[in-house]
């Protein structure tokens, strides 16, 4: 009988800080998916608290709160595995008398449960601490790569970072557990073409490791930041099995033909590669569902949605509008104030204002000067037509 495994990718745009409503929005999530009748949803990394929570992680009623969202979420995961990203507090042994602060007590974890019950954690193992990231200073590192059995199929679950490395915690899954998928949670941002690097490099593992990859991104502005979306699955042979959109929210949910996964045989890797692996972590297999006799019985979904790439000067636009339009919300403005010159770069700025808030909400001024030219005024005055400002 066909091995499927139906699997939902969460694409939210979440909030920092916003603990109850970024569990309405997961547990919104969780109930479309066990409608829809999928063995497992996964939610993006550091669901529980927005990405990045930076210095909030100091206040232990934030890391408290984002413990009980994350049992709240697992608590509704009746007749459905969960995979969500949140901040894990890591028990510390007691300082020696003079002993030094243990530092980072906390982790960049992803909470696995089932049937309204937490199963396991997973901490995150590559800990980012370039450009925008900062990481080191708050998280400790893990150091254990599990694999999930789930209705029979064996899952393996990293975070953001843990599948950017050719050898990291997917192939300990992979060719010491045995996984036949990997769900990997992101908060990963936004630059003009990642979207495509990101795909070929998705591809690329699910290539080199036989299996399925799924890789889940948040979506949404975030201070300076832009999340993009674009969440995708990509087949053992590199194809793109299904695909998010871009710069909006949405549940991605596919059918995934297990048939299709080569049977795993570790002893097909070369000595060197399996030292290398073995440096990244240890393995273990955690039996979270027992094996389903068979799932043949079940529709199959139809045709997984792929909302392909778009154009980089379109993107660039999408992430600026989306950008702006998160900024003003998730700081509680509704309304914004563009100086127009006449030239170019106030009509752009106008623009997004425009398609980020609506023109309605939207006041343009012109402040002309003695050396101001007659176009400046009228071109000014043309463009708030044109937009409806």
């Amino acid at each position: 009988m066909a091995r499927t495994f139906r699997l939902a990718l969460a694409q939210l745009n979440l909030t920092v800080g916003d603990l109850p409503g970024n569990a309405d929005q997961m547990s919104q999530s969780l109930r479309q998916a066990r409608d829809a009748g999928a063995d497992l949803v996964a939610f993006p990394e550091l669901a529980t608290t927005g990405y990045p929570p930076e210095d909030l992680l100091f206040k232990q009623s934030f890391l408290d709160g984002n413990v009980a969202v994350m049992q709240q979420v697992v608590a509704e995961s009746r007749g459905i595995a969960v995979v969500v990203g949140y901040v894990r507090p890591v028990p510390q042994p007691p300082l020696a008398p003079g002993g030094a602060p243990a530092g980072p007590a906390i982790a960049n974890s992803a909470a696995v449960g089932y049937d309204g019950r937490l199963i396991d954690v997973y901490d995150k193992i590559f800990l980012p601490n370039y450009g925008v990231f900062d990481e080191e200073r708050y998280f400790i590192k893990g150091g254990v790569c599990p694999v999930y059995e789930i209705g029979g199929v064996r899952i393996g679950v990293n975070v953001c970072e843990d599948i950017w490395y050719d050898i990291g915690p997917a192939s300990v899954q992979r060719w010491r557990g045995g996984a036949e998928v990997i769900v990997n949670i992101n908060a990963s941002p936004f630059h003009a073409g990642k979207s495509a690097y990101r795909r070929e490099m998705i591809s690329r593992r699910a290539v080199d490791h036989r299996m399925f990859v799924a890789y889940l991104n948040t979506v949404g502005g975030q201070d300076e930041l832009v999340f993009d979306g674009n969440s995708l699955i990509c087949d053992p042979g590199g194809g793109v099995a299904a695909r998010g959109p871009a710069f909006q929210e949405s549940l991605l949910i596919a059918d995934l033909d297990l048939d299709v996964v080569p049977v795993w045989d570790p002893a097909t890797i070369g000595i060197d590669y399996q030292a290398a692996v073995d440096a990244v972590g240890t393995h273990k297999t955690v039996t979270v569902a027992a094996p389903a006799p068979t799932n043949s019985r079940r529709p199959r979904m139809p045709a997984a949605p792929d909302a392909g790439e778009i154009g980089e000067i379109e993107e660039i636009y999408r992430a600026l509008v989306l950008g702006t339009r998160d900024y003003l919300g998730k700081t509680g403005f509704t309304k914004a104030v563009v100086g127009l010159s006449g030239g170019i770069d106030s009509a752009l700025t106008a623009a997004i204002a425009a398609d980020a808030i609506g023109p309605a909400n939207v006041l343009g001024i012109t402040m002309p000067s003695r050396y101001s030219s007659a176009g400046s005024i009228s071109d000014s005055a043309q463009l708030a037509r044109n937009l409806g400002l």
